[in-house]
């Protein structure tokens, strides 16, 4: 009898005190094992870390004494875990118990298949879809695919470019192969944007990503959602992340060569356009531009480890 293939769950907590309870019910109704509840807090100031604590084992606390954002908190939560899979969970989200079954019940028939998601719903309207996956455009910008859309539009399972962070299934087997500097997310990505980045590089080393439409979750979804007037209502810093982050991305991933050639004036075109833009109306933007500078010996030293990468695997193939 073939063994039965380990899971744990990873969640990054900061003020989360109002969801993780709920959150961590949720995962504990889950019908398949679970081996870990990794929670990592990143120094919330409320009541979060007294609420997970009042949680027993498999549930266990990482405090942190700072913010680690984002991806650095997963990559610690991620260590803490030995198991074949992990899921990578916002404490806004309330999975439906046989979430983790059905995923990892297909990624178990498709080794290639290295991350996975449901199908997640908002909270705010439970007819009306918060995410099936990510896509990508030629202007390299990332969305939630079906954002926004009813959720009867949405009952085929399918390939997608990648998965949301919100609620992924991560396979270990692809976690060791595409991490870099010993990081699965890039953690100078802090937040924003870091599945995105994940997702580009697995399916650049031959990685698939999928869509289980039958797993199903509820996300509690914030600003992307509230439109331009309430995305001013978020910190210039998040925003500025969020901006920065797609530009480390495209120096890190954008392929070379001929692709290279033919995307390039399209996307510094619309890059033209989007500075035109931010100097008209958030110029508190541009100050990622400096960053970006800094840190381009830094991006060209991983763009050449992942082209190494590529050429290895062709080479093996």
């Amino acid at each position: 009898m073939n063994r039965t293939a380990t899971a744990s769950v990873c969640i990054v907590t900061y003020n989360s005190e109002s969801d993780i309870e709920r959150c961590l019910q949720a995962v504990l109704r889950q019908l398949y094992p679970i081996e870990r509840i990794i929670v990592v807090d990143n120094a919330s100031s409320d009541g979060t870390c007294d609420v997970v604590r009042r949680f027993d084992s498999p549930v266990q606390l990482v405090a942190n004494e700072v913010n680690n954002g984002f991806a650095g908190g997963q990559n610690q939560a991620i260590g803490h875990t030995e198991s074949d899979y992990v899921l990578v969970l916002n404490p806004d989200v309330e999975l439906h118990p046989d979430y983790l079954t059905r995923i990892i019940n297909h990624m178990e028939l498709h080794p290639r298949t290295g991350s996975a998601t449901g199908q997640l719903i908002l909270a705010s309207d439970r007819n009306v879809i918060d995410s099936t996956g990510i896509e990508m455009g030629s202007s390299r910008k990332a969305w939630d695919r079906g954002a926004g859309e009813q959720v009867s539009e949405w009952q085929l399972s399918g390939d997608v470019f990648g998965v949301s962070g919100a609620a992924s299934v991560y396979a270990r087997r692809m976690i060791a192969d595409i991490s870099m500097d010993g990081q699965f997310y890039d953690e100078a990505f802090f937040a924003y944007k870091e599945d995105v980045d994940v997702a580009w590089r697995a399916r650049q080393l031959g990685w698939q990503s999928y869509y289980v439409a039958e797993a199903t979750a509820v996300h509690e979804r914030g600003w992307k959602y509230t439109g331009r007037r309430g995305r001013k209502q978020v910190p210039l810093f998040l925003r500025r992340i969020s901006y920065r982050n797609r530009l480390f991305m495209i120096v890190k991933n954008e392929p070379g060569g001929g692709k290279l050639l033919l995307a390039l004036p399209r996307l510094l075109g619309l890059e033209l356009l989007q500075i035109g833009y931010l100097i008209i109306f958030e110029p508190g933007l541009l100050k990622c531009w400096v960053e970006l500078i800094r840190a381009f010996p830094r991006l060209l030293r991983q763009r050449r480890t992942l082209k190494n990468q590529i050429s290895s695997k062709k080479a093996r193939s």
